[in-house]
């Protein structure tokens, strides 16, 4: 039982809660809060609205029309084993029917906005400075991707584009019940099929349409490549690719992503550090927060491309999430480094 259900009635209404759980674990996050409180977490940030909380017009147009003038911010993104944090300035985004881009050397998104529901600006005044933050959630409650404040902020056009986005006659906020846990993918039911398509790839952006003709996921589609295009990793692989990359100066892309974002550094890594189950990337505008005892398959991953064999590893969780993928860093149009390539080459491999 946790402290939120030993509440006495007359103390359980949830901003009183709130406090109390904040009183108790102060550094409590809104994730784990909400967790605690037994909400989603875009119904903890309404809690809060009037106090430390705006919910804001879902114009994703506008909203990301105006994250350029901002400066320089911090973007965050999860999924539920991994935190992706990047800080820098956001380029001008493009939106197509079902996705958008933002192509920026710091912060560099794939945006699929048909997920995006909500949309809130809050001010945490539990820390000195309030930290501010912009906060997208799914229809679901679930967070989607962040953007944080900090030094090098335009604090005058933050409040220009909370004005812009607040409106007086936003509908109440709904949250839809949880989606149905995903049922696991049978294996591949046509192994040669998958490995003569395998091998016409021409782009790694054509592989989920490939995945979408043999009806399949990525960790079906890898195990069944196994010794043809993908090896088993142990999970130990991750942290010696990364201090690899970091003795060797060789730079890498790290993608993360949910249903509604995937977000991608593009550079080098240089300060690794385990701390418990957390494997973490610790550099100045870049962090990662790896949940490593999670990582239930990791793999090394060969595609053909127009450019030549791309290498990656990709790891996924026990229900065959996908957590996190690594390539080398390249531009469309040029051939993969060799120094990554002898990276992913050195990793053992599992038995």
């Amino acid at each position: 039982m946790t402290l939120a259900q030993t509440l006495p009635d007359s103390e359980s209404t949830l901003p009183t809660r709130w406090q109390q759980l904040r009183a108790a674990q102060p550094r409590l996050r809104a994730r784990e809060a909400a967790q605690e409180l037994g909400i989603s977490e875009a119904e903890f940030v309404a809690a809060q609205c009037g106090a430390e909380a705006v919910r804001l017009q879902p114009d994703w147009p506008a909203f990301f029309a105006g994250l350029p003038a901002l400066g320089r911010v911090m973007a965050l993104t999860r999924n539920e084993n991994c935190v992706h944090e990047r800080k820098g300035t956001y380029e001008p985004a493009s939106f197509m029917a079902h996705a958008g881009l933002v192509l920026g050397a710091d912060i560099d998104l794939r945006i699929f906005q048909l997920r995006w529901a909500h949309l809130f600006a809050v001010t945490d005044s539990s820390v000195t400075p309030a930290r501010r933050s912009f906060q997208t959630f799914d229809r679901f409650g679930g967070a989607i991707h962040k953007i944080y404040a900090g030094d090098g902020t335009d604090l005058e056009a933050w409040d220009k584009l909370v004005q812009s986005l607040t409106v007086s006659d936003l509908p109440a906020l709904t949250i839809d019940p949880p989606e149905p846990a995903a049922q696991k993918a049978p294996p591949v039911k046509d192994r040669a099929a998958l490995r003569d398509d395998w091998a016409k790839l021409k782009d790694v952006h054509d592989f989920p349409a490939m995945l979408k003709r043999h009806d399949t996921q990525p960790l079906q589609a890898m195990e069944a490549m196994l010794g043809d295009y993908t090896e088993r990793l142990p999970v130990q692989a991750t942290f010696d690719l990364l201090n690899r990359a970091s003795a060797e100066q060789v730079p890498i892309m790290v993608f993360v992503g949910n249903a509604g974002i995937i977000q991608i550094h593009t550079g080098p890594v240089q300060r690794i550090v385990r701390l418990e189950h957390w494997l973490n990337v610790l550099d100045p505008d870049f962090n990662l927060h790896l949940r490593e005892d999670r990582i239930a398959h990791s793999f090394a991953v060969r595609k053909p491309t127009s450019d030549g064999v791309l290498h990656s590893v990709e790891l996924f969780d026990a229900d065959g999430e996908r957590i996190a993928t690594f390539f080398g860093k390249r531009k469309p149009g040029q051939p993969e480094l060799e120094s990554w390539r002898g990276i992913v080459a050195a990793l053992e491999r599992a038995a």
